[in-house]
Order: structure tokens, then sequence, then C-alpha cells
């Protein structure tokens, strides 16, 4: 049995927090402040409805401290001001306070709910993906194609960090790198159907615009349409054990034709995968 050695759990920690810092770092801006805007329309909606709030907030935030900074100033004690003790209550007061922030909260609430529901609408879907999260890595399936892979981290990052490497300075994207892609195509509606085979997982890519848990069990459902060929990283998203932060996720978008041509490749790879392990029992039996 391995002996625990709280120097290397330190170092696999630091690592996680780092992999984590320089993926949130990626497409950010110097002294960004404010959400990117995704790469989908699930992450325009939920950026559209950010900056919704947020200006709802500031003109609240205005009112409210302009009014109390106005009251204090105006009816401070040195310039003698004293409390009127007359004024106890007043109905219509109370009804204009709570009446008003009410209306603020049906307002907010009404969109964000469409764009909630709209977010989880998969009907009129062109193709589906299986994700399934293992400790530690995913296994992906294009439903209907006969292909399927799983994906952890490179083996590079995997050899570096458990050599108990930090920071690799030396690969801007250590850490969050896989060895094997999940490529999908560009504008097409894609139904995720994501479970998971022991531990709760979360599958999160930030450009994409959404997270969903992949719970043992119960099967959830996402959809997406990016809109940009790149590639675009996550992680697990979920306390799944000893090796959470090193269960990284990479999403390759490819314009349509791009895809059909490697979606080929791989059937063809999955063919000839099968051909081989069908092969080597029969080379090996008894001879007769």
């Amino acid at each position: 049995m391995k002996k625990f050695r709280p120097q290397h759990a330190i170092a696999g920690l630091l690592a996680s927090l780092s992999a984590t810092f320089a993926w949130a770092a990626e497409k950010a801006e110097p002294w960004q402040l404010n959400m990117t805007p995704g790469v989908t329309a699930t992450a325009e909606r939920a950026y559209d409805m950010h900056m919704i709030m947020l200006w709802i907030c500031v003109v609240i935030g205005i009112v409210v401290f302009g009014a109390m900074a106005y009251s204090i100033v105006k009816f401070r004690k040195s310039k003698g001001a004293v409390p009127d003790k007359t004024f106890v209550h007043s109905t219509k007061l109370e009804i204009v306070w709570t009446a008003i922030p009410t209306l603020i909260l049906v307002v907010m609430a009404y969109p964000a709910t469409v764009k909630v529901i709209e977010a989880y609408d998969t009907k009129d879907h062109e193709m589906t993906v299986k994700i399934i999260g293992q400790q530690w890595l995913w296994t992906y399936e294009y439903v209907g194609e006969g292909v399927s892979f799983t994906s952890r981290l490179d083996r590079q990052s995997d050899r570096l960090r458990q050599s108990g490497v930090v920071v690799d300075s030396s690969n801007p994207n250590y850490l969050l790198d896989v060895d094997n892609r999940l490529v999908l195509p560009t504008d097409t509606k894609i139904r995720f159907i994501i479970t998971a085979d022991d531990v709760i997982h979360a599958w999160w890519v930030p450009a994409l615009g959404w997270k969903s848990d992949a719970i043992p069990g119960i099967v959830n459902e996402q959809w997406t349409e990016i809109r940009e060929p790149g590639i675009y990283r996550g992680q697990c998203a979920e306390l799944c054990g000893k090796d959470h932060g090193f269960m990284p996720i990479v999403v390759e978008a490819v314009p349509k034709a791009e895809f059909q041509a490697r979606l080929a490749a791989m059937k063809s790879a999955n063919d000839e995968t099968a051909r081989t392990a069908s092969a080597v029992p029969a080379a090996a039996g008894p001879q007769g």
C-alpha cells in the first residue's frame, strides 16, 4: 500500500487550482470583470440576462443609496434635524414600497424563466451525443453512429502531475488537454444525454453556456448549437474524488463537412479495431 505523503496531496491541490485559473483566464482579457458571451445561443441568452439584471440592480442601487446619502446629509443632527415622533404608520407608503419591489421581481423573473425553458428545449435536434462521467474520465458516444470513445487527461500532463509538477510553463494547456477531443459540428442543434457510472460528476464547458450534473441512475438532457469553429475547454465541476481536478473536457467544433469526414474516419477506425479483436481469438484457438 502506498504511503500517504502530505506534500503530494498539497502539490495535487495546487495543480488543480492552477488548472482552474488557467482555464478561467483562457478566454478572458486583462482586467476583465464581466462574463464572456460564449459561442452558443444558450451562452448569449445567459449573457444578455446577466446584463439586464446588472443594469436593473445598478439603477436600484443608485436610487436606494442616493436616497440614503441625501437623507444622511440633508437631515443630519448637526444641522438641527429632529426626528418626527408623530409619524408612526402610513398604509399608502407601505403599499408602495411593497408593490414596487414585487413588480421589479416579476419583471426580472419572467424573461429569466422563458430563457431557462428554452435552454432545456431539445426538440428538433439533428444529432445526439451520450456523455457518461466516470472516475476520472468521460465516455462519449455519437448515438446511432456506432462510435464511442473515452476522453481523459493527456498522457504528458498526467505524467508530469504524478511526478509532482504544479505548473508547466512550457505548455499553456497543462492539465487542460485530453487524449481524445469531443468533435462536434457547428451550426447544428445537438442534444446531449448525460449520466454517470459511479459518483456524481458535472459536465461543464463555459463557452457553451451551461453545466449539467452527471448522476448515476439519472439521465439529464441539454442541447447546444455552436456558431463558431474552435477549441473550447472545460472541466468536471462536481467534486468526484481525489483526481477531480484532473478531469478536463475539450470540445473541438468544426464545420459540418469536416465533421462528417472526421466521423467517417472514426467509424473506420472502430471497424478496424473490431475486426482485429474478433480475429485474435480465432488465431489463438486450439489446433485441430
